[in-house]
């Protein structure tokens, strides 16, 4: 079975609750990510391995591929 991974996730500030669609790395997972509106710096919450994983609609494309 082939699955396809999808590479663009939304992202919610947990802060402003601002909303953006972002592009995934496909070959790391992305440790930080500054709100575009409040400047927040947003980090993993514990146990996730990226913020995608934490905050994002998708989750990233290592965790997509298991």
């Amino acid at each position: 079975m082939n699955k396809s991974i999808i590479l663009e996730s939304e992202i919610t500030c947990p802060k402003c609750s601002f909303k953006k669609v972002e592009k995934m790395p496909i070959d790391s997972c992305m440790w930080f990510y500054e709100c575009t509106s409040c400047l927040t710096l947003l980090k993993p919450k514990e146990g996730d391995c990226c913020v995608f994983c934490s905050y994002g609609t998708v989750k990233c494309p290592s965790l997509q591929s298991i």
